[in-house]
Formats: structure tokens, C-alpha cells, sequence
């Protein structure tokens, strides 16, 4: 294995150990490899039933949610009628305390967003910019390819094979990914002294 200034982001831990080290990294990583197999057959197989029978998420959620609650409602009235036990179901409700949770969770993560919204748009962080523009220019490009339900099978796809992809190769791409971000660094810099001379001038 290479020095940790040769890995990309300079890690010193294994991909094992950054996905968490537990049943999850051992599934993405191929370990457990009965259940690897197993998620990407679903994967495939559901996307081949949502394309061949044209059925959408929201059609498979309103169908599975009608089917679930036909069969509780039937179970709690024949229990009625047959002195049995009902379905042993929860109270549903939500707390005042988990509403205060949730919405102060969200308030964070809005005030940061809303935050850096202001900073790219008063220009102040050009790589954020940067960041951000590559990220949006992404999402459009991938948006135009494909749709949403694609998407998420696309993803779990990606899951499962890039980490195990990268673990096998991890020496040859981190030395490519290293020699590509030092590159981009460099154009970046570049960039950044023609785009503002006068910083220069200062340092």
C-alpha cells in the first residue's frame, strides 16, 4: 500500500474502516456477499417491473399502504367478532418534543444553506462558487438523462460496486485521483491570479 500522501485526501484509514466497519461496509464491500448478490437482483429486478409495467414509487406506495391497511382493518374487525386480540400496533403521534427536534434540526441546516446562497451570491467564496456551480451543472446533466425512480437504482447500483471497485484498485486510482486534483489545484490557482490580480499584489 502507498503512503497516506499518496491516498486521496491524505486518509490513513482503510475503506472498511471509513464506511463504518459493521455489516453495512461488509455488504457495500462484497464481504457478505450472499446479501450483496441479493440487493442487486432486487435492485434490477424492481426497476425491470417499474419499466416493463410502467408503475411509478408513488403507485407501489399507495398500493402497498391500501393492501396494509385492508388487512388491519379486516384483522381488528374480525377480532371484534371472534373475541380475539387486536393488531398489536402502536399509538401514532408525534410529540411536542420531537416537533421542537425536527424543526430546530431544520432551522440549522436552512440558516447554513441560506448562508452560503448569500456568501456565493455577494461573491465572497469563488471556490464555493465553483463547488456549487459543478454540483448544479451535475445534478441537470443527470436529471436530463434519466428519471427519478432510475435515479435511485442507479444509486443503490453505484453503492454497491464503485467502493468494492475502488478497494480492489484503491492503489491505481488513488494515484490517478491524486494527479488529477493536483492539476485541477494548479488550473484553479491560475485561474484565481488572472481572475483577481490585485490579490496577488497584496500577498
Amino acid at each position: 500500500m502507498g503512503s497516506s500522501s499518496e491516498k486521496l485526501f491524505n486518509r490513513e484509514r482503510a475503506l472498511h474502516e471509513i464506511l463504518g466497519g459493521g455489516i453495512v461496509a461488509d455488504v457495500v464491500l462484497w464481504r457478505e456477499k450472499n446479501v450483496s448478490v441479493g440487493i442487486v437482483t432486487v435492485t434490477i429486478g424492481s426497476w425491470m417491473v417499474f419499466e416493463t409495467l410502467a408503475y411509478t414509487i408513488l403507485t407501489l406506495l399507495s398500493s402497498v399502504l391500501l393492501l396494509l391497511l385492508s388487512i388491519l382493518f379486516l384483522w381488528s374487525k374480525s377480532a371484534s367478532i371472534l373475541n380475539r386480540p387486536s393488531p398489536p400496533l402502536p399509538e401514532f403521534r408525534i410529540t411536542e418534543a420531537m416537533a421542537v427536534e425536527t424543526s430546530a434540526l431544520l432551522r440549522i441546516h436552512v440558516n447554513k444553506l441560506l448562508q452560503v446562497s448569500h456568501d456565493i451570491a455577494m461573491g465572497r467564496d469563488s471556490e464555493l462558487f465553483i463547488k456549487v456551480a459543478i454540483s448544479l451543472f451535475l445534478i441537470t446533466f443527470i436529471g436530463s438523462l434519466m428519471d427519478f425512480q432510475t435515479l435511485c437504482h442507479t444509486c443503490v447500483l453505484m453503492v454497491l460496486t464503485v467502493p468494492a471497485f475502488y478497494e480492489r484498485y484503491e492503489d491505481y486510482i488513488d494515484g490517478s485521483l491524486v494527479f488529477i486534483y493536483n492539476k485541477a489545484k494548479e488550473l484553479y490557482l491560475r485561474f484565481e491570479i488572472w481572475a483577481y490580480p490585485e490579490n496577488k499584489k497584496l500577498s
